[in-house]
């Protein structure tokens, strides 16, 4: 159920109708907007009494009390019909500026990495992407550099002034990831783990869920359910390519999740060209789509000398390629209404 609160309702106003919801044994969830307040409570309606005579029992407090017919509740828009936005560092996702992740696949050195994160920034980037450690097919891959890794994703930051964004593979990392970075990404492969999305969930961090590799829609924003009821509300969902029966790319990036998530949610959407092509003759195209489709942000790979990877190397764009990408895409940024 959502309960919305009349404008300008008093805080202790609020704490009472709070502690009524509790005590009919539903866990609510503030969710604070510039001209609402409303509050998600989840629980089973079966089990407990209903929330609907809240209306009555708070009229001077309580605008509505609204069901929420989708099985993902405080995603939805209907627990939330404006747009969210997520804020780092003082960049703003889901705002009219849609903003640049980018950096290499893998963090493989000081030089590599802090070449990367100027370049990028030079050419428009506002968040420097990188892994300290990777998810790999192959035990024998290339696995990241782990804590050193993180460093010097923490080293980039200080000398460019870029936020950082990388991925979380273990529990047991959370709080030192969450010490290095600005948001925690969870991957294709770890999109269903749920402990996992609970462990980065109460880091505090702001959290980007990259589409699991055969995910329906409705498990992926279920997924993203276990962000917010934790008591994190800055969820961006990221579309990075599915596998299908196409071999000609990696992955088929999956454009047409864009709208289906802005309508069914109110959490920004991110869209990765990278993974979700394989190919970095793609992902100019694939950015200028995405941009078409109302993406917020896009997670581009980038590397010094893509040849030369550690991982991924067919997918990364150079330098130079990067900033001809950010010269391409004002055109259609100004054609969607977007920076």
């Amino acid at each position: 159920m959502i309960i919305v609160f009349k404008p300008r309702i008093r805080r202790k106003d609020e704490a009472a109708v709070l502690k009524e919801i509790k005590r009919l044994g539903y866990q609510p969830h503030i969710m604070r907007g510039v001209a609402r307040t409303v509050v998600g409570a989840i629980g089973d309606e079966l089990t407990h009494k209903s929330l609907e005579s809240l209306i009555t029992q708070f009229p001077e407090s309580i605008e509505s009390v609204i069901p929420v017919q989708k099985r993902f509740k405080l995603v939805s828009r209907e627990a939330h019909p404006a747009n969210s936005t997520v804020t780092t560092r003082g960049v703003v996702i889901g705002g009219r500026k849609v903003q640049i992740m980018a950096g290499p696949c893998s963090v493989e050195s000081e030089k590599q990495l802090l070449a990367t994160a100027h370049a990028v920034k030079a050419a428009g980037a506002a968040i420097l992407r990188g892994g300290a450690f990777k998810p790999r097919t192959s035990p024998y891959e290339f696995q990241g550099l782990g804590e050193r890794g993180l460093k010097l994703l923490a080293k980039a930051r200080q000398e460019t002034g870029l936020a950082v964004i990388t991925e979380l593979l273990s529990e047991d990392h959370a709080g030192m990831v969450a010490e290095y970075t600005d948001i925690i990404q969870i991957g294709a492969r770890n999109a269903q783990n749920f402990q996992l999305l609970i462990a980065a969930a109460r880091t505090g961090k702001p959290v980007l869920l990259k589409r699991g590799l055969s995910m329906r829609i409705e498990e992926w924003l279920l997924a993203g359910e276990y962000v917010l009821s934790n008591d994190n509300p800055n969820l961006m969902f990221c579309e990075r390519g599915i596998r299908t029966f196409e071999t000609y790319t990696r992955n088929t990036l999956d454009l047409s999740t864009v709208p289906i998530v802005k309508k069914e949610s109110h959490c920004p959407i991110v869209v990765d060209p990278s993974q979700g092509s394989g190919r970095a003759d793609l992902v100019m195209a694939m950015c200028k789509g995405a941009v078409a489709m109302g993406a917020d942000s896009l997670l581009i790979e980038v590397h010094p000398n893509p040849s030369e990877a550690l991982s991924d190397g067919a997918q990364q764009l150079s330098l130079q390629e990067f900033a001809r990408l950010m010269t391409e895409l004002q055109p259609f940024l100004a054609a969607a209404g977007r920076e």
